[in-house]
């Protein structure tokens, strides 16, 4: 019979950043993926790092986890580069959120008293001011806001580089390896998987995104109500010289330079199970939402197109840590916000199961919320 200290389910960026934070901390770690890694919602995203641009109202506690999680970023990618020896295009040049027209405006407007009452640092432009800092802007902008502190990383490098530096450290993965069902008695005792085999584990970790609930095995009772949320998707040929080399929120896209050559343009947000078929009219409001800011993509190539699903909770927040059965965690939930909270989740999670002890910045995101 197979045995490892810690089993996870789920190679996207949660499982590997904490499997390899355990990896790196002396476990026996191994990590099993229905597909290829990284091939879910860590694939499908844009890599924005912006808890000050992504905050919305009533969301305090979630701004205050993706703040800690930026601030951890710089020195959680420098050792991620180190280990894996890959560039993941890390990018520190702030977001602009436009507004194109007087209504776009007064709603922006609401969104900077609120930054203002929580004491984020964010500046308004005018027009003149924004299109000096991405002259592709459309001539007629209304005005926009700065924030100088949001970055952006590649998350489909990023993950495979933490899956090259999980294995160079020591950590097992195998991709796909469904888990067919969880074996638990008083405590998580064994995965097995949809080819027959058992394996042993001490502590299962599960961190299978969207497909949360569809593990057999553990009781009802103790999965976390997580359902997919559709994001439409596409990138554009960003040309030489490019179109801009910020990321830039708009009200009907955002659009995310790379520093391949790619420009993402996100997102559509549509409660449709597991569906993965594009829509003509995802993909056209899209594109008018990108055009009507950034004109010149016009002429640009259409690279790709496609599809992810957001693992999102009933209250919007992620799932982080131990649940009520011994020895079964939790990392799931992430929602819009995945990769801006990988850097918290990898660290303050591996501790968590480290140590025993949860760390300050996880309360009130345990499983433990949901049984209230």
């Amino acid at each position: 019979m197979q045995t490892t200290q810690i089993a996870v389910v789920g190679a996207g960026i949660a499982g590997l950043g904490v499997g390899l934070e355990l990896v790196e901390r002396g476990f026996e770690v191994t990590i099993f993926e229905r597909d290829e890694v990284g091939r879910g919602a860590s694939w499908a995203a844009a890599g924005m790092l912006a808890p000050t641009a992504e905050v919305t109202f009533e969301e305090e506690a979630l701004l205050r986890l993706g703040q800690k999680s930026l601030a951890m970023y710089p020195d959680f990618i420098a050792r991620l580069e180190e280990a894996s020896g890959m560039d993941v295009d890390y990018r520190d040049e702030g977001t602009l959120m436009v507004a194109l027209d007087r209504d776009d405006a007064e709603e922006l407007q609401r969104v900077h008293d609120y930054h203002r009452e929580l004491g984020l640092e964010v500046d308004k432009l005018s027009a003149d001011e924004a299109r000096e800092l991405e002259p592709g802007l459309v001539p007629n902008l209304h005005s926009a806001l700065y924030i100088r502190t949001d970055h952006q990383v590649d998350p489909r490098r990023m993950t495979r580089a933490m899956a090259k530096a999980f294995e160079r450290a020591g950590g097992t993965l195998h991709e796909h390896t469904a888990i067919a069902r969880v074996e638990c008695g008083e405590r998580v005792e064994a995965v097995v998987t949809d080819a027959g085999e058992r394996i042993a584990c001490e502590t299962l970790l599960v961190a299978a995104g969207a497909w949360t609930r569809g593990l057999e095995g553990i009781p009802r009772e103790l999965l976390p109500r997580v359902r997919p949320v559709r994001g439409q998707m596409l990138s554009i040929d960003l040309g030489e010289p490019p179109l801009c080399e910020r990321v830039i929120r708009a009200p009907d896209a955002y659009l995310v330079p790379k520093s391949d050559g790619r420009l993402i343009v996100g997102a559509t947000s549509e409660e449709m199970g597991f569906d993965p078929q594009l829509t003509a009219g995802g993909v056209f409001e899209l594109l008018r939402g990108a055009w009507e800011t950034l004109p010149g993509i016009y002429d640009q190539h259409l690279l790709d197109m496609w599809t992810g699903f957001r693992p999102v909770t009933l209250d919007n927040l992620p799932v982080l840590g131990p649940s009520e059965l011994d020895g079964l965690w939790f990392a799931t939930g992430h929602g819009r916000n995945g990769i801006l909270l990988t850097a918290v989740t990898a660290e303050c999670l591996a501790e968590a199961i480290a140590t025993g002890h949860t760390p300050d910045a996880l309360q009130g995101f345990t499983p433990a919320r949901l049984a209230r």
